[in-house]
């Protein structure tokens, strides 16, 4: 049996037995919950982790060394900035145009007395390009400061290639520490179907029946623009752009994508999704590995839908009817937030707080979503690092098809 088949077994087994547990025996599911699917999540969780800092590292600095002319990092920066911008741009449109159709805040009564949230200050744009730095690389390795660990990686990168011969013996170190890290992946997705398993039985179990069904509605919404944007927007800019058959990218890009959604992580399904990209959908090493750590950092389109979603739910449910200048203002909030807040924790509900306050909505509303917020997070994080392998599909074709012009 291939490992994507055994990992979707574990998501389908997880998610049926958290279910009935949770209907049928919510007292034998805390039992099996705290012995066996906690522990089960726990350690592949942990497992994978643990790899995220230093292949980020490695990969980072061989991308931007095999890269070579610093011009050509320049290119590719950009291209894959502008994909990230752009198509998070089309995500939140989507969601708000969804959710202005079906109007999930009006398809029932919703306590709005008992939604309570106190929301995070998020830090300004300017710190998060300020702190871009590390003032102690070695504190940004420990601490799994992304967006520093990358900045490192990326000053490490132009001075190998600066150097050339003489550090030549350094390049080879971490060519041969990346190799070793990919042969970890390769390990510990052996246990990648049992985890899956327990991941997906804690969330699903721990929800309760009650909190999906007073918000399945909104859950449909959240879930159809999900879906929406990974078939017409990445589905779309890989044929047009990237010059590849659709389906063929999803079914060979799915165990990343199964991965992705039983951890709700895209930092931990990172050494996954840049393996995937790698040997399953060809894409060359320096730009998997420049695009997609990258992207796994900055680039928030299904968190994007969740917020578009949950803005115009929100009003519904408090009886605010937006303008279509403030419906402009959340979708430029959104796509500025997902950069100014990139490697916050609790990344998405700050977020989704800027956007509540740019339009006058209350914050406290993210309370009745929070509930059955779990559940979601773990599809959107699977939109999300499918978006990262798309951008890096379409950035090597068009790298491959300025060399065809060239010779």
């Amino acid at each position: 049996m291939k490992l994507t088949t055994k990992i979707l077994l574990g998501l389908g087994l997880g998610a049926l037995t958290g279910l009935i547990l949770n209907v049928f025996s919510p007292e034998t599911f805390s039992i099996l919950d705290k012995f066996l699917f906690t522990p089960l999540g726990k350690v592949f969780i942990n497992l994978i982790s643990m790899l995220v800092v230093p292949i980020v590292l490695f990969s980072i600095i061989l991308g931007t060394a095999g890269l070579g002319d610093p011009k050509k990092l320049g290119r590719i920066g950009l291209k894959t900035i502008s994909f990230f911008l752009g198509t998070t741009a089309i995500a939140i449109i989507i969601g708000l145009s969804l959710a202005s159709v079906i109007k999930p805040g009006l398809m029932g009564d919703f306590d709005t007395s008992g939604a309570e949230f106190k929301a995070k200050e998020a830090p300004p744009v300017s710190d998060t390009f300020l702190n871009l730095i590390p003032s102690n690389p070695f504190e940004a390795l420990t601490t799994g400061n992304m967006l520093q660990v990358i900045v490192f990686a990326l000053f490490i990168g132009v001075a190998l290639t600066a150097l050339g011969d003489r550090t030549k013996g350094i390049y080879r170190l971490v060519e041969q520490g990346n190799d070793l890290m990919m042969y970890l992946v390769e390990l510990i997705m052996r246990f990648a179907p049992y985890g899956t398993f327990g991941l997906i039985a804690t969330a699903i179990g721990s929800q309760g029946f009650d909190a999906i069904k007073a918000m399945g509605v909104y859950m449909i919404v959240v879930i159809g623009a999900l879906i929406l944007h990974a078939v017409l927007t990445y589905g779309s800019t890989v044929f047009f752009l990237g010059g590849k058959n659709p389906v063929w990218f999803f079914k060979q890009f799915s165990p990343a994508m199964g991965v992705a959604f039983s951890t709700s992580s895209s930092n931990a399904t990172l050494p996954i999704s840049m393996e995937t990209a790698q040997k399953n959908l060809g894409v060359p090493e320096p730009i998997s590995s420049f695009v997609q750590p990258l992207g796994a950092t900055i680039n928030m389109d299904g968190t994007a839908i969740m917020q578009g979603v949950a803005t115009i739910f929100i009003a519904q449910v408090y009886g605010v009817d937006l303008t279509l200048m403030e419906l402009a203002t959340v979708v430029l909030t959104a796509v500025l937030a997902s950069i100014g807040t990139a490697g916050v924790p609790g990344v998405g509900l700050i977020m989704l707080a800027m956007v509540l306050n740019s339009v006058n909505l209350p914050v406290e509303g993210i309370g009745l979503i929070l509930g059955i917020d779990r559940l979601l997070d773990m599809a959107r994080t699977a939109v999300n690092i499918t978006g990262d392998a798309a951008c890096a599909v379409i950035v090597a074709e068009s790298e491959n098809r300025r060399l065809e012009r060239a010779a």
